[in-house]
């Protein structure tokens, strides 16, 4: 299977995801309330550099949601894994549950891995903008947890 690669300017992937709390969201739910999705892929609860984006993510929380954005996290973590990374972080967005990896396969962030010599698929740490038209305006591939979500907040302009 080709591996997906979007760009600035296509049409995000749709979906339906269930958050942490068992509930289900859609990305042309969010669309009908007029936000905008900062959608971030990571590859794991609890792990120094995926607390470190979430926590930076948090920290600037009020500002990308003063300015109409809404931040979802999504990891192959489980819904424990993710209540429990929500508490110990107090982390206020939703974290997706995507135990199959097919959202990760359909926004091109379900990749080969290399470590240590052994090969296996695993979460490029990734990020999406996505525009309330729908429309990607903002896409990171393997994205540096350092600095990554200051370079966000210049690029999209946030407040």
């Amino acid at each position: 299977m080709a591996v997906v690669e979007l760009e600035v300017g296509d049409e995000a992937p749709q979906f339906e995801a269930m958050v942490t709390n068992g509930t289900t969201i859609s990305l042309s739910e969010i669309f009908s309330s007029g936000e905008k999705v900062i959608l971030y892929f990571y590859p794991r609860d609890n792990t120094p550099g995926c607390t470190k984006q979430a926590c930076d993510f948090r920290d600037n929380f009020g500002r990308f949601s003063g300015s109409g954005w809404r931040v979802i996290g999504v990891s192959t973590d489980g819904s424990k894994s993710h209540q429990k990374f929500i508490e110990k972080h107090d982390l206020p967005f939703d974290l997706i549950v995507d135990e199959e990896a097919a959202l990760h396969e359909a926004y091109g962030t379900w990749r080969e891995k290399n470590m240590y010599g052994k090969t296996y698929m695993g979460t490029l740490r990734s990020t999406f903008a996505i525009g309330a038209d729908g429309r990607l305006v903002w896409v990171g591939y393997g994205v540096r947890t350092k600095g990554h979500v200051e370079s966000l907040i210049e690029s999209l302009k946030v407040d």
